[in-house]
């Protein structure tokens, strides 16, 4: 038990890291200066003691203790998503490499799903940092096999909302939408490559199921939300690859 805290502790660490490569990374901003954190809204140096992950939080009731302006909930998130990820995988792997390729890739999964969250866009070095670590751990023909499905899937549904949907609704601009954003399609291979076929299948089944819930709660609450994928194509992956559940076996019971 003593080891599974120190695990987990070990993840929040970890977590309060990503918060910074979420951050900083789409801003093109160094990681290493500043090298202290610091308040988004008045740029104040935070202090050793308001930077402790979850903790520092619910301490400073979610607000910076220099201009007392709220503090986002995603820090604490992030932290905390990244602590429990950090624990399952070890309790499945315990200590090898493979158990540290594979931590790697799920915190660039993270650090993916937060940035798309808030840009809707994703760097192509961290997509090509996932797609190399799951070679490591994985099998390259399930990767290119998902990445090319995939993208066949786009060009189909693409080709389906800019001309068929476009003319039946007279929407202009459907006819530059794209159905999928260009970094789904390497995570599709991500997932191929960690699961193999039939659970990658039921992992990307259930990730869409997942946003669709989100635009159908949109839709009836009037939100008009460009739903990002690639939290819940690594959602999915995650609770496919700690319990193996097969979401088609379920289904034909």
């Amino acid at each position: 038990m003593e080891l599974y805290i120190l695990i987990f502790i070990i993840g929040l660490i970890f977590g309060s890291f990503l918060n910074v490569l979420i951050y900083r990374l789409p801003l093109d901003m160094s990681l290493f200066k500043p090298l202290g954190s610091t308040c988004t809204h008045c740029k104040h140096r935070i202090k050793w003691h308001e930077n402790i992950p979850i903790l520092s939080y619910l301490l400073l009731k979610g607000k910076c203790s220099n201009c007392s302006k709220p503090i986002s909930i995603i820090y604490p998130f992030v932290e905390l998503s990244t602590a429990l990820v950090t624990l399952l995988l070890y309790m499945n792997y315990w200590l090898n490499w493979e158990l540290i390729v594979t931590i790697s890739l799920f915190y660039t999964l993270i650090v993916l799903s937060f940035i798309d969250l808030k840009y809707k866009a994703v760097p192509d070095y961290l997509l090509i940092i996932a797609v190399i670590l799951t070679f490591i751990v994985g099998d390259l023909m399930d990767i290119l096999i998902f990445a090319g499905g995939f993208a066949l899937l786009e060009l189909i549904v693409t080709f389906y909302i800019q001309n068929v949907k476009a003319k039946i609704t007279k929407n202009k601009d459907l006819e530059t939408q794209s159905a999928l954003g260009e970094g789904d399609i390497p995570i599709a291979g991500v997932i191929g490559g960690l699961l193999g076929l039939h659970l990658g299948i039921s992992a990307i089944f259930l990730a869409t199921l997942l946003a669709l819930s989100l635009s159908i709660y949109n839709l009836l609450f009037k939100k008009e939300i460009e739903t990002p994928f690639i939290p819940f194509l690594s959602l999915g992956l995650f609770i496919t690859f700690i319990t193996g559940f097969n979401i088609f076996s379920w289904f034909l019971r």
